[in-house]
């Protein structure tokens, strides 16, 4: 199942995404389903009727159409993983670490699937980082790698845009990470049911058409069950809760010359099943 979240004139939903590319208003079907999408995906017997009523609810409109929010709009938490593929810390001079390097990214850096990536005037060094982001289901805290996955609702594309020379300013990379519209999440959450292995799947980003990231899941250094381990380890891991799990090489600023977003890209994140993620990039005086 695809879930997708957008406003409407009076409110935000939620909404299932058809084959046909129509997204169906469960709710309308089943007003007994929870308002609130985390609450939706805390809840296995509620997303199953989700499922069902989606079959038979009135149609929301076409997703094309829709005035699309962030796959989720309100996550608790936004935690990146750092240095997660092995090509990208040989590209960035870094040697792979020991254990996840851990990060934060604010709430106020989401975006949605068609929304622009603002340049801002305090940074001129913008980059790019697709990755695939894990949305939390089941609460976890101190979980197995075995039970991990259990606590997984879905997945979704998910740009790690960032300013890297704030990123250097100090060790600490949170304020590089989380300018306005730095976290495009999208188009739309892919249930787990739907994708099986997380390692098994194939990342692409291009900016107009050209590819500068490719990449398989399987080269992440810490697989997503690894990571949900680690991280219920320390903290307690609530539904809607969102973990970017690191980017693949190609990035803009290991590239010669360099590669920074500029006015006029559109940057494009594909993942083999959970569709693609695109944004135009505007000039911060424009947006």
């Amino acid at each position: 199942m695809k879930l997708v979240s957008f406003r409407t004139a009076q409110q935000e939903r939620y909404g299932v995404v058809r084959e046909d590319g129509t997204v169906a208003d469960p709710r309308l079907a089943d007003p007994s389903l929870p308002a609130d999408l985390c609450d939706l995906l805390a809840d296995r017997d509620a997303l199953r009727r989700a499922a069902d009523a989606a079959a038979g609810a009135d149609s929301a409109g076409k997703l094309a159409d829709l005035d699309l929010l962030p796959a989720v709009p309100h996550p608790g938490k936004i935690i990146c993983i750092g240095v997660n593929y092995a090509e990208h810390a040989a590209e960035t001079d870094t040697e792979a670490p020991p254990y996840p390097t851990v990060f934060a990214k604010f709430t106020n850096a989401l975006s949605a699937h068609g929304s622009p990536i603002v340049v801002p005037a305090e940074s001129g060094e913008i980059d790019y980082e697709a990755e695939l982001a894990v949305v939390i289901g089941a609460t976890a805290r101190h979980v197995s790698e075995d039970d991990a996955l259990d606590h997984v609702a879905g997945y979704a594309p998910f740009n790690d845009v960032t300013a890297r020379d704030w990123q250097v300013r100090t060790t600490q990379w949170d304020l590089g990470k989380s300018f306005d519209t730095f976290g495009p999440i999208g188009p739309y959450i892919t249930t787990a049911d739907e994708i099986g292995d997380p390692q098994d799947l194939t990342l692409r980003l291009t900016i107009d058409g050209e590819v500068l990231q490719e990449a398989s899941t399987s080269d992440m250094i810490f697989p997503v069950r690894t990571l949900v381990s680690y991280l219920s380890s320390v903290i307690t891991l609530n539904p809607g809760d969102v973990i970017a799990t690191g980017t693949p090489s190609g990035v803009g600023m290991a590239r010669d010359p360099k590669r920074w977003l500029r006015p006029g890209d559109v940057v494009r994140v594909e993942i083999s099943g959970l569709g693609a993620l695109e944004n135009p990039v505007v000039d911060g005086g424009t947006a």
